[in-house]
């Protein structure tokens, strides 16, 4: 049973990252909390579906189409979809209608269905039709960490509005997956403690507990089933 995924950066700076996964005799495995949403494409027994994925809070178990290909668009931090609020979208997501093999509808267009190589080309085409947006401080935040010349609760407001989350959740969330990132290379948990600024081991175990649904020793020894990670690569550009 396996999740197979390829993930790559993005030079766009509208994309975070680009992504396939196929599943093989896989019909279930642990989501991982993120604060990215996106676009997800994938086929199964010759029909074709599309969604947007929302930001999500915490781990869970969720289901996985068997003998299905993903393709997934992440987007950059920040960015949202005109139509669709993001903290609409955040723990949950929406399955767009009248998919076809080789277009989706978004917004009342239809668009062709991106592969991983062209996932900028469609981007590209998103935001100079003003489907997908940005929010200029909340970018200059992101950019800089450094608060703009507006009072905290007009950032942390623009900011919720953008991302569905406060600035706190995504530190918090971003600093869980790299701890498991490091982990399931083969970091002592201790390292990773220090590393990432965690109060102790007890407080990182809380934190995998909460947005990885996996211990330290789990990360280590890769078990507890298919999760929604790549951890058996590193980052292509």
């Amino acid at each position: 049973m396996e999740l197979r995924f390829e993930t790559r950066r993005s030079d766009s700076p509208w994309v975070g990252t680009v992504w396939t996964c196929t599943s093989g005799q896989v019909t279930a495995m642990t989501s991982v909390a993120g604060v990215h949403w996106g676009l997800v494409f994938w086929e199964q027994d010759g029909r074709a579906y599309a969604g947007i994925t929302g930001p999500e809070t915490r781990t869970g178990t969720v289901p996985v189409p068997e003998g299905a290909a993903f393709t997934g668009i992440e987007f950059a931090l920040g960015t949202s979809l005109r139509a669709v609020p993001t903290p609409s979208l955040v723990d949950g997501g929406v399955e767009l209608p009248d998919t076809e093999r080789r277009t989706f509808r978004l917004d009342g267009t239809r668009w062709e269905t991106p592969g991983p190589d062209d996932a900028e080309a469609l981007v590209e085409r998103l935001v100079r039709a003003g489907i997908v947006v940005r929010d200029p401080l909340v970018a200059e935040v992101l950019r800089s960490h450094q608060s703009p010349a507006v009072s905290g609760r007009t950032v942390e407001r623009r900011f919720r509005a953008a991302t569905g989350l406060t600035r706190g959740a995504v530190r918090q969330i971003e600093r869980a997956r790299t701890a498991a990132e490091l982990l399931a290379a083969g970091n002592p948990a201790a390292d990773v403690v220090a590393k990432l600024d965690y109060f102790d081991e007890p407080h990182l175990a809380r934190a995998l507990r909460s947005y990885v649904g996996r211990t330290a020793g789990q990360l280590r020894e890769r078990t507890g089933g298919a999760i929604a990670l790549a951890l058996d690569q590193r980052l292509t550009s």
